[in-house]
């Protein structure tokens, strides 16, 4: 990209600044520089592989984090060796950035070897065990196991704390980010997290997973599945209806019993726009139940009635509600088997 005689003055000053000793200036310099970005990538790696003190070192890698050009990269790894712990540890920081982009593996190769290196200043093998844990839990799992073992208690520590990877960290990076490789991971962190989880968030997870679920072969979509029940729980649990519409669409359309976790959050917090989708479910079950008899098919008929029963009681409905009226002109049948309390066998 060309650059102006002005912006080369500009950017001058301003790596200069970089090595200020006040650190509003230096502060001002980064935010400064990070907005001219590639423009400004040529001039930070020639300080960055100069002679230039540790701090201004530091500071040009934590604009180059900021901008995350690919030019930059070959440079950043290479600082991760530096003598100096600070100027080491802030490129291990900055090599984050490129762990996602078309040289992930070598940035990955990088980093892991810096953390198993046990002669390396703790805090650069900190550092870079930092930047890994961005990857997905499965990715840096042997990683985690081989540190367990490591002499240095401040490695082994902070391995615990990233083999227990915050739940609800999990979610959020789910809702924002996009969702991770393995369902069963996102899933067991809405069990443990989904009472804390910012109900907005929780939406965006069960949209998220609702999209995966359609472009899944039949056996990975039933794990989605499962999370986005998962999901409806929390959301239940806390009283929340923001997702209602999932909820009854899906037993709506459901041509096969789903997770009991959707029954569990229709338990909980459906209403009367509900029972409709119930008693359809519950109709559609019939001919599978009545030539096959199958326990599966029993089992679903049975806990719709249970949900359908549920809702009626805590709504205060009676048989003069409308929605009761159009199920009872529909599925007259199936309504008194719903309402005399579920399947007869």
């Amino acid at each position: 990209m060309p650059i102006k005689a002005s912006s080369a003055r500009q950017i001058e000053a301003l790596t200069a600044d970089l090595a200020s000793e006040r650190a509003d200036t230096r502060e001002a310099a980064v935010a400064r520089l990070t907005l001219l970005g590639a423009r400004a990538v040529d001039r930070l790696l020639l300080f960055l592989d100069s002679e230039s003190s540790p701090d201004r070192r530091a500071a040009a890698l934590r604009v180059l984090e900021a901008i995350g050009d690919a030019r930059a990269l070959d440079h950043v790894l290479a600082a991760i060796d530096a003598p100096d712990r600070a100027v080491a540890s802030v490129a291990a920081s900055a090599a984050r950035v490129f762990l996602r982009g078309p040289r992930g593996a070598t940035v990955v190769d990088r980093l892991t070897r810096t953390v198993l290196d046990s002669g390396r200043d703790e805090e650069v093998r900190l550092a870079a065990l930092r930047a890994l844990t961005d990857l997905e839990r499965r990715t840096i799992a042997p990683l985690l196991a081989a540190l367990q073992r490591d002499p240095s208690e401040a490695m082994r520590a902070a391995t615990k704390r990233s083999t227990a990877i915050d739940a609800a960290e999990m979610v959020q990076r789910a809702a924002e980010r996009g969702l991770p490789d393995e369902p069963e991971e996102l899933g067991d962190a809405l069990a443990r997290a989904g009472a804390s989880i910012a109900l907005p968030l929780l939406l965006r997870v069960i949209e998220r997973v609702r999209e995966r679920e359609t472009s899944e072969p039949a056996p990975r979509s039933a794990e989605w599945i499962k999370v986005r029940a998962r999901a409806h729980v929390a959301l239940a649990g806390r009283g929340s209806r923001i997702a209602l519409y999932d909820l009854r669409e899906s037993i709506e359309s459901a041509a096969s019993p789903l997770p009991v976790e959707f029954l569990s959050a229709l338990s909980t917090a459906g209403d009367a726009s509900c029972l409709e989708a119930v008693a359809a479910a519950y109709v559609r079950s019939a001919p599978a139940v009545s030539r096959a008899g199958r326990t599966g098919d029993r089992w679903w008929r049975d806990h719709l009635a249970d949900v359908f029963r549920t809702i009626v009681a805590r709504e205060g409905l009676t048989r003069r509600h409308a929605v009761v009226k159009r199920i009872g002109r529909r599925w007259g049948s199936a309504l008194e088997d719903l309402w005399a309390g579920g399947a007869r066998p």
